[in-house]
């Protein structure tokens, strides 16, 4: 992907049903829950590296003695950095104790991280922000068992200022900015007045705690809990908008973000991972019973389609084919753009997440090619000749390695405010590859937000090879309208698709319509009414797809570029159909699925009205 997005944050969920000693007889290590969750975090740790953070659970422990612990890092390798930090504990312990491995019993009361319930992390902050104080799982300690809490999701919330006030609380600036922070302090809330009401039950009713407090919560989400009881929970938003997997069987429960690290991790077929599905939690009580619930009324499912396109691994087997569809679908219109001339043009991708879209592309312009192969051979009937014949079956779809990503400096100049004075070398080139004057250069990429990379750096490099056209094709669509369940995608005026409209409307003496989309924003404001309807769309009415993508291209061309520089993206349509089950396409369309939704795309054309750099929400 050429613009570098946020999203949070990656989960991974173990709970360990049988006792340590199990584990070290079976598998040779009594650190076999520590080591799973090592390698699920790092098999997604794609989806956070600001910071990351792992909580546990002890059972049975002894009065008095604490049974929660949560260790959180923002060092710049924050996984690695966690587990050194927990292994040199262990080391220090064995090193006064050789054979306390030997013991597994007694190892958990001297290790702190030697729980039963473990619950890991990966943030990606979506403000930008990287203090520690941000990295998920939060807790709540306390002395008594049912009291302590531990928290982390995958979400973005939009209605955080009302859950503050619905608790009594006020945060200060850094804890009201986290999403955590507010269901953290509902659920909590919830879990001492069913304490303080019990009188001397045994144990929690947890179904009832997840009801009162997730209908308060409108956004997309998938959250997990541990309380200091040895209950715990993964619970997934009534929309399925943020995604969740898990896996059961009588040794372990084991719930992710992504199903391909759950199947990588424990050697899984694809049936054995199952979709936690719309509303539903999955319950694992202090006994280790396992249940799946509807806690939630599930809602038209609109699972983020962003999660198919870029944000999860593309070695899940439904995902990859997914990836190829979108490329494939685009196949048709890019024969049209070039007007067929497959001989003069070089089809490449922009590094690394289209590489999978490009495969899809390349299939359907090799389909189109054989057909015209197999058309053409049947016209000459009797009349074969061996060296046209020759020539035409050797004829293909020119691919070439173009673009080339030079990760070290990435992760640089990621870390750097003043990145935007050195993104044009994030990406180089392999020279020699175009007939300059001749070749058209197709390069897919899998999105297009800001379209800063692509002007600063990409296109200056592409047409340093003298191509006589660079088209740019999106395996998605538009990116029009912010979102506010996950992805930092929050600003108006970052989204060069807005920006483009913006430009239309100021070229064809219509800025009138943003001052009237304003006008009535404020008016819906004054009427608390800022969530009936989405005004923004008012903005690209007067406008087609292409004539929008038109001015896209003239936007990201940069001062001084030789080629003709044009711009193709996937349809509504075609991506629908390539990712069937994951039909959450606000950020495309302006159909958000949670009532607020509307409320934070208007708030963030106002602050784009006004001057104001900020997010809706």
């Amino acid at each position: 992907m050429s613009d570098d997005i946020k999203h949070e944050c990656g989960l991974a969920y173990i709970r360990l049903l049988k006792p340590f000693r199990y584990y070290q007889q079976k598998y040779g290590s009594v650190f076999y829950g520590l080591n799973k969750l090592y390698l699920l975090m790092e098999k997604q740790h794609n989806r956070g590296q600001d910071g990351a953070g792992i909580a546990a659970v002890k059972l049975h422990t002894p009065s008095g003695y604490p049974m929660l612990h949560r260790i959180r890092s923002n060092a710049p390798q924050p996984i690695p950095d966690l587990f050194q930090t927990i292994f040199r504990e262990i080391e220090e312990v064995s090193r006064y104790q050789p054979d306390i491995q030997d013991s597994p019993e007694l190892l958990k009361g001297h290790v702190r991280f030697m729980g039963e319930l473990l619950l890991g992390h990966l943030r990606y902050g979506t403000q930008g922000k990287n203090h520690i104080e941000l990295c998920h799982p939060f807790v709540r300690i306390h002395a008594r068992p049912e009291l302590n809490l531990a928290m982390a999701g995958n979400f973005n919330l939009i209605n955080t200022d009302e859950l503050f006030d619905f608790v009594g609380v006020q945060p200060d600036e850094l804890y009201r900015r986290s999403d955590l922070a507010a269901m953290m302090e509902v659920v909590y809330y919830f879990l001492r007045q069913q304490v303080h009401t019990q009188q001397g039950e045994s144990s929690l009713s947890l179904t009832h705690i997840l009801c009162q407090a997730f209908s308060l919560f409108d956004g997309g989400y998938t959250a997990a809990g541990l309380i200091g009881t040895g209950d715990s929970f993964v619970i997934r938003d009534p929309y399925g908008i943020r995604p969740a997997y898990y896996y059961a069987d009588d040794e372990i429960v084991v719930a992710a973000s992504e199903r391909a690290a759950i199947r990588t991790c424990f050697n899984l077929e694809e049936d054995m991972v199952r979709e936690l599905m719309p509303g539903k939690a999955l319950l694992v009580s202090c006994s280790g019973n396992v249940e799946e619930k509807q806690i939630l009324p599930a809602r038209q499912r609109k699972a983020c389609s962003f999660e198919r396109i870029y944000f999860s691994r593309g070695n899940d087997e439904k995902i990859y084919q997914e990836r190829k569809k979108l490329g494939y679908t685009l196949s048709e219109t890019v024969l049209k753009a070039i007007d067929y001339d497959l001989k003069n043009t070089i089809f490449s991708f922009i590094p690394n997440t289209a590489e999978v879209a490009f495969y899809g592309l390349i299939q359907g312009l090799e389909d189109y090619l054989n057909r015209i192969k197999v058309q053409r051979i049947l016209s000459w009937g009797d009349q074969i000749d061996p060296e046209k014949l020759s020539e035409l079956i050797s004829r293909r779809v020119r691919i070439e390695k173009i673009a080339i990503k030079d990760v070290k400096l990435r992760t640089f100049i990621a870390a750097d405010q003043g990145r935007t004075e050195m993104v044009q070398h994030v990406y180089d080139i392999t020279y020699g590859t175009v007939r300059k004057g001749v070749d058209t250069l197709v390069v897919i990429d899998d999105s297009i937000v800001r379209g800063t990379t692509l002007r600063e750096s990409i296109i200056k490099m592409l047409d340093r090879l003298g191509p006589r056209r660079i088209i740019i094709v999106s395996s998605a669509p538009q990116i029009r309208y912010p979102d506010c369940y996950g992805i930092d995608m929050s600003k108006l005026g970052d989204f060069v698709a807005f920006r483009a409209a913006v430009q239309l409307l100021k070229e064809n003496q219509k800025t009138y319509i943003l001052e009237e989309a304003y006008s009535l924003c404020k008016q819906l404001q004054r009427s608390n009414s800022l969530h009936a309807q989405n005004v923004v769309k008012q903005v690209y009415k007067p406008f087609t797809v292409e004539e929008i993508s038109a001015q896209i291209a003239r936007l990201i061309t940069p001062p001084g570029t030789r080629a003709e520089v044009s711009v193709i993206y996937q349809s509504i349509e075609n991506l629908h159909l390539s990712c069937p089950n994951n039909l959450g396409d606000w950020y495309f369309t302006g159909n958000y699925p949670t009532p607020l939704g509307n409320r934070v795309v208007n708030q963030a054309f106002m602050n784009f009205m006004e001057g104001k750099n900020e997010r809706g929400y």
